[in-house]
């Protein structure tokens, strides 16, 4: 019993002796100077970034659009956050008197260990890289990867963050992109058929189309770049024709042309009187014998 009460005396005269509050004021406060600095670098470091984009000539590459710039910049700052928050790291634990350079020399024993364990981590960061800096797409770009389509949110140094057209979020590893298409690095092309029936005079349906295509631009010009035009005859079905109608749109607009071209000749042969041909049912009633 006495050995514990004097156990406890110890614990007491520890906690409420000078020593202990000192240090722990002292290394309270170094802490907090820490992250201070630790910000005030950081925010540096980013004004500094803005700077150098702002001037591009300084740039050791060519920014060619808006949507390149904003993605190197980010890859930068992401970088630069990365590397402060290791740093303040092993100055906190250097202030808690830990053994930091026998950690990294033990960390660099077990990194060797671990390495071949890690390959996937290294490919994906050294995919991400090439991904920024070979311009193969950038953060606003719409994008398939893979069979999954989506705009471009997010590209950090390991993964990719798309979102799909109806909202899903996909993270996908660097390492596993191999091909890349890329709708917004280029104009579109939307692609339209239409089915004529055999009665109808086709040159006549073709004029009549063409005075509608002739149109576009000037009511569209947020979609299309020119003037739509008809490829000519596609196929000859069972009961139609099929004229095929193309038009080159503005980078990821060629779903908006296509949709567009298909309203305004609809309209146009509905009201000139042609009947678009279309799969049809006949029901023949029985009548009941008596």
């Amino acid at each position: 019993m006495a050995v514990l009460t004097d156990t406890l005396q110890s614990l007491y005269d520890y906690i409420t002796g000078e020593e202990i509050w000192v240090w722990f004021g002292t290394t309270f406060l170094r802490i907090i100077v820490i992250i201070i600095l630790a910000y005030t670098v950081r925010n540096v470091g980013y004004k500094v970034i803005d700077t150098i984009f702002r001037d591009k000539k300084t740039l050791p590459i060519r920014i060619t659009t808006n949507r390149r710039e904003q993605t190197l910049r980010n890859l930068l700052k992401n970088v630069l956050s990365y590397v402060i928050l290791f740093i303040v790291i092993l100055m906190i634990l250097d202030t808690f008197e830990v053994p930091i350079r026998t950690m990294l020399a033990g960390a660099g024993i077990a990194g060797l260990a671990i390495g071949f364990g890690a390959q996937s981590l290294v490919k994906d960061i050294i995919a991400g890289f090439f991904i920024v800096f070979e311009d193969q797409f950038s953060v606003g770009d719409y994008i398939e990867i893979d069979k999954i389509e989506g705009d471009v949110e997010v590209i950090g140094l390991r993964t990719t963050k798309l979102r799909s057209f109806y909202g899903q979020t996909y993270f996908i590893p660097n390492g596993k992109i191999n091909i890349v298409t890329n709708y917004s690095a280029s104009n579109g092309f939307a692609m339209v058929e239409v089915n004529i029936p055999y009665e109808t005079n086709i040159i006549r349906v073709e004029k009549m189309i063409n005075d509608v295509l002739h149109t576009m631009v000037k009511k569209h010009p947020d979609v299309f770049v020119d003037d739509p035009f008809i490829s000519g005859v596609q196929a000859l079905d069972l009961s139609n024709c099929v004229l095929r109608i193309r038009a080159e749109t503005v980078p990821v607009m060629q779903w908006e042309g296509a949709r567009i071209i298909r309203k305004e000749v609809k309209e146009e042969l509905f009201e000139k009187g042609v009947q678009i041909p279309s799969p049809r049912m006949v029901v023949y009633a029985k009548e009941k014998q008596e």
